[in-house]
């Protein structure tokens, strides 16, 4: 009942379209969604269904399949063409296989089963519920992507002074293209302050002492424009205190010199300082619509509502107007008692959140985060307070030692990289292998190629402590570059074939696929290579992917979609791969003998893979009953730890 509860909180949001042509069946179904969804709009038929759609805002369509004038799935298909992102599921009996590759093909997020099972339909709500989530998740970290492009500036220098990376602000900011940057030499490039005592402080700072850097730098563009940079410059130094390379970020500071060096200088000056950051919600959004100089008027605006509102009772004499709709406030810290300084600016928020700004031809309303901090590296943590705001949607937060929770995951992400370095320098990235057991024969026949690192003390490191983080530097490629090459050597000693692991930004990638195909041109080589795809939110670019398949397969390597049966979303996309191999994802084969619809979509899946002439491959197969069920099923090959683990091949 709990779960139930769970999932209403969820659902309770949400409008449903519900399209049944039989009276009596919509009568008893719609009373009970009426009790999970916000809105339930109902409609006969899937001509009725369309009309209602385009009348109302709908977040999930559940529909029958079989009705008059326009069928469930024909509506389907024409409404994902009016909005593609909107989730829908299919009311359907066990004895409607012929719809499944249609629904295949609209997208469909899955099947409910007729009679409707309470427990079933809780179950399918809960992936909607997740796959709604990962919508919004999306969005958010498209946002986030935003403001730390227009905000960070970043780059890396090698230990000989030499560009190795540069993000796009950078690159925006300087004049310079990552072609000229790359390569080239710091100091060329980065032309600034003639003071000669700085500088050799910094480099003391962070080659001798090997200490993080902090301070504001003059520097020139291309063409000559002065910029002032709030700069960080953080040595990287491997296990053995050895340099690597160093890490500088820079906030462009040049419209807000005076005032930021205003408030670090009182910062420094307080014995125990208290600062609150203050930041317009959707300023960008602002920004954009009402252009710089009604903006400007906006922040005018609200500086002195700011002042009129300010909380003195707290110690505050003074507003920093920082630009980029960002504020700052800061007194020596009055009360040891945070909630009650939390209480006061909480008062202070809701008065400027509740008042309005008189612009000229309207008012404009505009809501304020706040970020407290009342702890050292004051600044730096109430800055990352305001970005984590952004992040979560929250308007308030005490960001009192946020700056080491940064560093801690910056410190295990560091220790990462040099990890993955030194197993790579030192040729400890290997590839374990998982036998893939005919199901006829319960005979070896093929080959998973898996990565792991071991450690330096013999650890075997698994990719999913790894993998994520390599692909923060220039590691990732690294890895797949070995992968191909264990596959290589693995083909020598053994006459199976062997399965290999690649993901649609390895396809994209050209260093990648060049020495793919170099490796595997021979015949006798790539006839005894499969690849197994794996999706990527971060592909994209769909022909790319599409002409290494055609390629590879004119060879004789066979092409296998990984996680199959996952979702729905994406098997017209992943079907347009022209598999020979479909490899059922794990988590149906885990539940088959316990829940009824993995064992349906399972059996489904073998059906449908048996009309396409494909090979079907289980993974997760941990015991007898589940590989006897599997056989019984049809599937033509297992793998799991009920017949071996990865391991080395012999």
């Amino acid at each position: 009942m709990s779960k139930i509860l769970d999932i209403i909180k969820h659902t309770n949001k949400l409008n449903l379209l519900y399209v049944e042509d039989n009276e009596r069946a919509r009568t008893s179904t719609s009373k009970m969604f009426k009790d999970f969804f916000k809105n339930v709009i109902v409609a006969v038929d899937g001509k009725d269904g369309i009309e209602k759609f385009k009348e109302n805002k709908i977040d999930l369509i559940i529909t029958d399949i079989q009705m008059p004038k326009m069928n469930g799935l024909d509506m389907l298909s024409e409404i994902k063409e009016i909005y593609p992102e909107v989730l829908t599921l299919v009311l359907s009996a066990y004895n409607e296989p012929e719809y499944f590759i249609q629904s295949i093909k609209i997208g469909v997020e899955g099947y409910i089963l007729k009679p409707i099972n309470i427990h079933q339909f809780v179950s399918i709500l809960t992936k909607v519920i997740v796959k709604i989530q990962a919508q919004k998740d999306r969005v958010l970290l498209k946002q986030y992507k935003e403001v730390v492009d227009t905000s960070a500036i970043v780059s890396i220098i090698g230990t000989d002074n030499k560009f190795t990376y540069v993000n796009d602000s950078f690159c925006q900011i300087s004049e310079y293209t990552k072609e000229e940057l790359l390569g080239s030499d710091y100091h060329s490039v980065m032309r600034g302050s003639k003071d000669r005592a700085l500088y050799r402080e910094i480099w003391r700072t962070i080659k001798v002492k090997k200490e993080t850097w902090r301070g504001i730098l003059k520097q020139l563009s291309k063409s000559g424009i002065i910029y002032y940079f709030d700069t960080t410059i953080k040595p990287i130094v491997d296990v053995d205190g050895e340099l690597i390379e160093h890490i500088i970020l820079r906030h462009d500071v040049t419209a807000v010199m005076s005032p930021v060096k205003r408030l670090n200088d009182l910062i420094d000056s307080l014995k125990t300082p208290m600062l609150v950051l203050i930041k317009i919600e959707g300023f960008l959004d602002i920004k954009n619509c009402y252009g710089l100089t009604l903006t400007q008027k906006i922040e005018d605006l609200l500086l002195s509502k700011l002042l009129s509102y300010l909380p003195t009772v707290l110690g505050f004499e003074d507003v920093f107007a920082l630009g980029e709709g960002e504020y700052a406030l800061c007194s020596e810290k009055l009360y040891k008692d945070s909630q009650v300084i939390i209480q006061e600016l909480q008062k202070f928020q809701t008065l400027i959140n509740c008042s309005s700004l008189d612009i000229g031809e309207s008012d404009i309303d505009i809501s304020i985060i706040l970020s407290l901090s009342c702890c050292k590296d004051t600044f730096e943590n109430a800055k990352y307070g305001i970005d984590r705001l952004l992040d979560s949607k929250q308007n308030f937060i005490f960001a009192n030692n946020l700056l080491e929770e940064e560093h801690i995951n910056a410190q295990k992400n560091i220790k990462m990289l040099s990890i993955i370095r030194r197993a790579i320098e030192h040729k400890r990235v290997v590839s374990y292998f998982q036998g893939i057991v005919d199901n006829k024969t319960k005979e070896v026949v093929k080959y998973e190629s898996l990565v792991r690192i071991i450690g330096e003390d013999g650890s075997i490191i698994s990719p999913a402590i790894f993998l994520e983080t390599s692909k923060k530097a220039r590691y990732y490629t690294q890895i797949t570059s070995i992968v191909l090459d264990n596959a290589f050597v693995a083909l020598q000693k053994t006459d199976k074939e062997i399965s290999l692991n690649l993901s649609m930004i390895d396809i994209e990638n050209s260093v990648i696929v060049e020495k793919f195909f170099r490796l595997f041109q021979e015949k006798k080589y790539a006839s005894r290579i499969t690849v197994e795809l794996l999706e990527d939110e971060d592909s994209k670019d769909f022909e790319v992917i599409k002409a290494f398949i055609v390629k590879a397969k004119s060879l004789g390597v066979k092409i296998a979609i990984d996680d199959f049966g996952s979702g729905y979303s994406n098997f017209e996309r992943l079907l347009g791969y022209q598999p020979d191999i479909l490899k059922i994802d794990g988590s149906l084969i885990k539940n088959i003998l316990t829940d009824k619809f993995s064992y349906s979509i399972v059996k489904t899946i073998v059906g449908f893979a048996k009309e396409q002439n494909l090979q079907i491959i289980a993974e997760y197969v941990e015991n007898e009953e589940i590989y006897k069920l599997l056989c019984k099923l049809g599937v033509d090959y297992s793998q799991g730890y009920y017949f071996e683990k990865p391991e080395p091949l012999k």
